[in-house]
């Protein structure tokens, strides 16, 4: 079946860096659609980043302001955020998203079909 995994999360100190990864498998995403979201308790799920099919455009959420990037290794269906300068406020369950339409709502969830199960990033001094 489809399967999104997220991995790469964990604890780092404010100013710090991380980078995830989101692993599919079941189907090839190379030419859909991918995003990445995170969600507090409480929160609705936000928008940080979408990349398009073979990476053609990319597009990033105000809250992000520079800070993170989003590529994609074509052919090995994976998918990656690079996170810099976090701060205390970054602190989420992020997750990874893939849409099943070449068009679709690149930057509001129910624009994207399949999602992994999460990966926690805690920003703390």
């Amino acid at each position: 079946q489809v399967r999104l995994e997220e991995s790469g999360g964990g604890m780092v100190q404010p100013g710090g860096s991380l980078t995830l990864s989101c692993a599919a498998s079941g189907r090839s995403f190379n030419d859909l659609p991918m995003a990445w979201f995170r969600q507090v308790p409480g929160k609705e799920r936000e928008f940080l980043a979408a990349v398009t099919r073979s990476a053609a455009f990319t597009y990033y959420g105000d809250s992000v302001k520079g800070r993170f990037t989003i590529s994609r290794h074509i052919g090995k269906n994976s998918m990656y955020l690079q996170m810099n300068n976090l701060k205390v406020e970054d602190t989420a369950a992020y997750y990874c998203a893939a849409a099943s339409l070449v068009s679709t709502t690149y930057q509001e969830a129910r624009g994207y079909d399949y999602w992994g199960q999460g990966t926690q990033v805690i920003v703390s001094s």
